[in-house]
């Protein structure tokens, strides 16, 4: 089972347990079995709390072996067969079936709940709610291989050899297996609880498949540990049910989670202050009154720096800052967050803007990670996925954190509000002025600086605003800067020449140090003559300077433009080295086999994109180094400023699509490179997690930097240019879709995540998101009915992975498992629902092979939300029956969903008494698994019939009669039931009551005086009539019943 094999370790004390210690799948793995001979909760519970002396930061619980199976029509669990506890309605996976009291009348009472998995555990089993690449959907049964079956697992203290016993309590607890382990576990230490089926709990139990059925369970759970993230932060130890795990491990679990990669790029990239400027802000009157807690009732802390765009707001910005870190005493705390609209995505959002701040408050203030014992972890999911309820978790996090300061000083930098998105950032500038309001209010010490550009529309109530290019300290900077940087020597002229830019610049720092580059190079050439000429001839506008900047010699003009498409429009920003590749693929000429860092040295990477970009574009100073616009004014001028218009007018019509055009061309080129003979990579690949496959992987990366890119994305551009209307029909006909295959699965990581040598076009572009390439797709494949791949269709692999774009707009697509619509239901995909339920187009009643709506598959799922979107439509027929016969409110009041019940008889629409093919009505049904509040339900319509019997002749009151005391006692509140009736074979209630042992019920019947006890054994009826309820226990025959 193990990968590896590891050393055996020193083991804690008071830790008994012999381990077996080795990996799977990157997962360090402790394997711990019960001391031979015993068995049972309380044997389980004391080997995990010994393991916990030991290895105190256990990720993952396992709980694996094998259970007795419970064969029944609905679930095919047969021997080999593999069951994993998942939570169901009412239930959290694992049931103790043997822990109660036994009440009046001699009737067994359930008490207590288990708790559940951890939320990582079950999304790697489900990948419903996570991330969806962990999904593995199985075919149906054709052949003798074990199947995984999914629900409820009994545990308990005693050995179930009995088939009465075990159908009695499967029928009444849903379950699919008996286990003797899991129950002591489960609150104290919630674990996934697998077992692989050894016999089916019955008097022939023995132990002939007891090492087939481990085996299976071993296996599924080595392949769940390889769909787990084995880097991801870890899961302390939950205490309770209702405690999330705390301490020191859970905080550090959430904040590894808060972390993210470019958390502190964007500061690192902003050049520092030059010498002695920027200084006169911490002199200004207005910074001053904003730290003085004497008049924060007047601002309410809240500085808010504005300017024109260039003007220098981050670079005062990140002074200010490090000067307040500089000068901080001990009661004070710093903070801070550059947006960036060039970086990733966390990098333009305020999700990563809360995420980091809170980061620097918790390290800084390690007293405040109390408050991350009851918060659930941040996923570090993409952010394109992330909802507002994350959002609203930051912000309550932090609202918390700015109240428990407990009288320290915190004070927040938060940079270029303009580069995040206008909506996001009028939300969290209404956030925190009601924060400030409060923190007021309390004499809370909170203080905010933001800066952007200025907005008209948007500012605070109360709070200080400083207009940056209006100041003359801001001057004067500029003025220090021509003196230090325009190397033009000291003359008359040099002077007048520095003047006149100060005066030109009005304020504009970036303009300033693109006109020092400007003259500092005609200067170098030995034309001081012409500065002035020169300097007239540049324009005051900092767009119009960067159209200067671009044209004046229109070199290369080409090369410029394919370089500014890959900045303006690579799907995520790209490397230095992948840049330049990129460039060259667009020239194949000029394309190298693979690169020589001996020929070709990133210092001449550097010096091509900056001749290339002829300066507007740079390399960040981050750890993982990229490359940027100089500023985002750049980009404003190409998009917004006509830029483009007027430096290529031919291209400016679909200038988006173009480029993403000619961006595909160049990844569809780069992959044309006959890589395998370089790197000698062999037909068969070997497994992705191997140490081989990493190395083929590195040597890609080191000796062809744009080939991950291209592979990743040469689709994405397609379908970026398909959306503009450049055609695609050509690309996708010829699509080297084997080659393609073998490339990706060369860079993926997970072996999961391979895609087979057969795997369809339609699959991929369903599995990457690329709505306007499949919509070509489907011109020849209308129904998505291409199997294969882990989640076998198209349309799974959209749904799965919460691909809504992907999703067929019409609704109607099919594959064997039905309608896009019906999917997003059974997988609980609540945005893809809506999206289809609101489009006029979806027919929302289309069935498929069973017959069953999407209302119906609602109904008996239990999706209650669903279930009144779809009566909200008006365009469902809520009482079609399916193939069956059978309605959705048979289906939902035979599982049990109270409230869709009385949300079906609410719309007056429903046929109460409506028989299926065996004759049952929905009373039937919930009488038959001991619904009592259903049963009432239906029978206060006046409209159900009591004594209605299906095919089978089983009323209503025959059903309950099998164990359901509290149904029978609403049956006989009923005037018309009849309760001496009759089933096929002539048994009565009571007779069917005795035969079962539920002498309450029993004596319920006779209670009517309207039962035939002549159905009874004497010794029977005087056993009712005494109350002796020996012979009557739940679950036992009496010894003489007749």
């Amino acid at each position: 089972m193990l990968d590896e094999i590891h050393p055996i370790l020193e083991t804690h004390p008071n830790d008994k347990n012999a381990y077996t210690l080795g990996a799977i799948s990157g997962h360090n793995v402790v394997i711990a079995c019960l001391p031979a001979g015993t068995y049972g909760t309380t044997s389980a519970a004391t080997v995990a709390s010994s393991m916990f002396f030991t290895f105190g930061s256990i990720r993952h619980l396992l709980m694996v072996g094998i259970g007795g199976g419970i064969p029944s029509e609905s679930n095919d669990v047969r021997l080999g067969d593999v069951v994993v506890s998942v939570p169901t309605p009412g239930c959290e996976g694992v049931i103790q079936y043997d822990y109660g009291k036994t009440i009046q009348e001699g009737y067994f009472e359930r008490t207590g709940t288990l708790s559940k998995p951890s939320p990582s555990l079950l999304a790697a089993r489900t990948c419903v709610n996570c991330d969806a690449n962990n999904l593995i959907l199985r075919p149906e049964r054709q052949d003798t291989q074990p199947v995984v079956h999914y629900g409820l697992i009994a545990s308990g203290n005693q050995v179930i050899k009995h088939a009465g016993t075990r159908d009695r309590l499967a029928a009444k607890l849903k379950i699919l297996c008996f286990e003797m382990e899991a129950a002591g576990l489960m609150d104290s230490f919630p674990c996934l609880v697998i077992r692989g089926i050894s016999d089916y709990a019955d008097s022939h139990k023995n132990k002939q498949w007891q090492g087939y059925a481990a085996a299976t369970a071993a296996a599924y759970a080595k392949e769940l540990l390889s769909v787990i993230n084995a880097t991801g932060p870890r899961v302390a130890r939950e205490t309770t049910k209702k405690q999330t795990s705390g301490g020191v491990d859970h905080r550090r679990c959430v904040m590894d989670a808060l972390r993210f990669e470019q958390i502190e790029s964007r500061q690192a990239t902003i050049k520092a202050a030059h010498a002695k400027t920027c200084r006169w802000l911490l002199e200004k009157q207005e910074y001053l009154d904003w730290l003085d807690m004497a008049k924060v009732v007047d601002h309410h802390g809240f500085l808010w720096i504005k300017g024109k765009a260039g003007s220098g707001k981050s670079t005062i910005m990140r002074f200010a800052y490090q000067q307040a870190q500089a000068t901080r005493n001990d009661n004070t705390v710093i903070v801070s967050f550059f947006f960036n609209a060039r970086g990733e995505e966390l990098e333009r959002t305020t999700e990563g803007m809360y995420r980091s701040l809170l980061l620097q408050l918790m390290e800084a203030v390690s007293g405040l990670q109390v408050l991350l014992d009851r918060v659930p972890l941040p996923s570090n999911h993409d952010t394109q996925n992330s909802s507002s309820s994350d959002i609203e978790t930051l912000q309550e996090i932090f609202r918390c954190a700015v109240t428990s300061l407990d009288g320290k000083h915190l004070i927040c930098f938060i940079d270029a509000l303009d580069e995040c998105e206008m909506e996001q950032v009028r939300a969290m500038v209404e956030f925190l002025e009601s924060l400030g309001q409060y923190a007021t209010l309390s004499q809370i010490k909170l203080h905010v600086c933001f800066s952007s550009r200025q907005y008209p529309f948007l500012t605070v109530e109360n709070g200080i605003e400083l207009i940056l290019h209006d100041q003359n300290g801001h001057g004067e900077d500029i003025a220090r800067y021509l003196r230090s940087e325009l190397k033009i020597g000291r003359s008359k002229q040099a002077d007048l020449i520095r003047t006149e830019i100060s005066g030109k610049a009005s304020g504009i720092f970036l303009w300033t140090v693109l006109v020092v580059q400007i003259l500092n190079r005609e200067f170098e050439r030995g034309r001081l003559h012409a500065l002035r000429k020169r300097l007239s001839e540049i324009p005051n506008e900092l767009g119009e300077l960067f159209k200067d900047i671009l044209t004046r010699d229109n070199a290369n003009m080409d090369e410029l433009l394919l370089c500014i498409q890959w900045v303006l429009f690579s799907k995520r920003p790209l490397g230095r080295e992948e840049l330049y590749f990129a460039i060259l693929s667009g020239q194949p000429d000029d394309l190298t086999d693979a690169w020589d860092p001996n020929d070709i040295t990133l210092e001449d990477m550097e010096r091509f994109i900056l001749a290339t970009s002829k300066g507007l574009i740079e390399t960040t100073k981050s750890r993982h180094a990229t490359v940027q616009f100089i500023h985002e004014s750049v980009r404003d001028f190409l998009l917004r400023g006509n830029g483009i218009r007027e430096l290529w007018p031919d291209k400016h019509d679909r200038f988006n699509a173009l480029s993403h055009e000619r961006l595909k061309m160049c990844c569809q080129d780069y992959l044309m490179t006959d890589i395998r003979g370089s790197l000698g990579v062999p037909d068969e690949l070997p497994v992705a997690s191997s140490e081989s496959a990493h190395n083929i992987r590195s040597a890609l990366i080191s000796r062809y930097p744009f080939f991950q890119y291209a592979v990743s994305n040469v689709l994405y551009h397609a379908d970026a240019a398909q959306s503009g209307e450049v055609n695609q029909s050509k690309f996708i006909d010829r699509f080297p879709l084997t080659e393609w295959i073998r490339h990706s699965n060369m860079i993926e990581q997970a072996q999961i995540r391979r895609y087979t040598s057969s795997a369809s076009l339609l699959y991929i572009l369903a599995d990457h998101n690329l709505p306007n390439l499949i919509g070509l797709v489907l011109v020849d494949t209308p129904d998505l009915q291409i199997a294969g791949e882990r989640y076998r269709y198209p349309i799974l692999a959209a749904l799965a992975k919460g691909n809504e774009a992907a999703v067929h707009p019409d609704g109607s697509a099919r594959g064997p498992q039905g309608t896009p619509l019906r999917l997003a239901i059974e997988l609980g995909r609540e945005h893809i629902f809506s999206r289809l339920l609101a489009d006029c187009r979806v027919d929302i009643d289309r069935v498929y092979d069973d017959g069953l709506t999407p209302l119906a598959c609602a109904c008996s799922a239990g999706w209650l939300a669903f279930v009144q979107a779809l009566l909200a439509s008006g365009r469902t027929q809520c009482d079609r029956g399916d193939w069956s016969g059978r309605t959705p409110l048979s289906r939902a009041a035979g599982m049990g969903h109270l409230e869709i019940v009385r949300l079906l008889l609410k719309t007056g629409k429903v046929r109460i008494d409506n028989t299926d093919r065996e004759g049952w009505t929905p009373l039937l049904y919930a009488c038959s698994h001991g619904y009592s509040q259903i049963a009432c339900e239906l029978l206060s319509t006046g409209q159900a019939n009591p004594n209605h019997s299906g095919l089978d002749r089983s009323s209503p009151l025959i059903l309950a009669a099998k164990g359901h005391p509290e149904v029978v006692e609403q049956l006989l509140t009923h005037p018309q039931v009849d309760p001496d009736a009759e089933d096929e074979l002539g048994r009565t209630p009571i007779g069917i009551a005795i035969k079962n042992g539920h002498a309450g019920i029993a004596r319920r019947l006779l209670a009517t005086g309207r039962v035939n006890v002549n159905v009874i054994s004497q010794k029977s009826l005087e056993a009712i009539i005494e109350d002796d309820t020996e012979g009557f226990n739940a679950g036992t025959a009496p010894r003489d019943a007749g």
